[in-house]
């Protein structure tokens, strides 16, 4: 941000504070607090504003399906109508993932947020002969908490910066003795 967006800011912003707890038997209370802009306690009631700042574990996890499961975490194109294409192919796999996850849910009578999304694009990926398939579905969990952490540590290789070309030249007479 340059000083003239900056200047452009209000001196002052007034929020509201909202602080509940979060309940669940067998594990220690945690209070959450939830700053926001949305003043009117009519409008805006903190029951509901809880419920939906609830909701966005869903979203959070919807991320991480396009990220990780899907492998949408680098693209390959390197120009904007490249990358623009890329990023419609993967909203097109993703809705179809999601299609098939509702009609599985309606087969199976159950929540389509809790139809494996990893089972269904294994299965959309197979040779799907079989076209009543039974899904997998994954078990409430309310109330669940997890860090971001990564589970490996990265591996202690430096990141290709040059062309693998360059790589591949020797650096020096020393390496051509050796």
């Amino acid at each position: 941000m340059d000083q003239q967006e900056y200047d452009l800011l209000p001196p002052t912003l007034i929020v509201r504070e909202l602080r509940y707890p979060i309940v669940v038997p067998g594990r220690r209370t945690r209070i959450v607090t939830i700053v926001t802009t949305l003043l009117d306690p009519i409008r805006f009631p903190k029951r509901e504003i809880a419920r939906l700042y609830g909701l966005r574990w869903e979203i959070e996890t919807n991320f991480r399906h396009l990220k990780q499961t899907m492998k949408m975490d680098s693209l390959k194109c390197k120009t904007a109508d490249g990358v623009m294409k890329e990023l419609l192919v993967f909203t097109l796999v993703y809705n179809l993932v999601r299609a098939a996850m509702f009609a599985a849910a309606q087969r199976q009578h159950a929540d389509p947020n809790r139809v494996s999304f990893i089972d269904t694009l294994r299965w959309l990926r197979s040779d799907r002969t079989v076209q009543a398939i039974q899904l997998l579905i994954n078990r409430p969990r309310p109330g669940r908490c997890c860090p971001r952490v990564k589970k490996r540590r990265p591996k202690g290789y430096d990141l290709m910066t040059k062309a693998r070309s360059q790589y591949m030249q020797p650096q020096s007479d020393q390496q051509l003795a050796a």
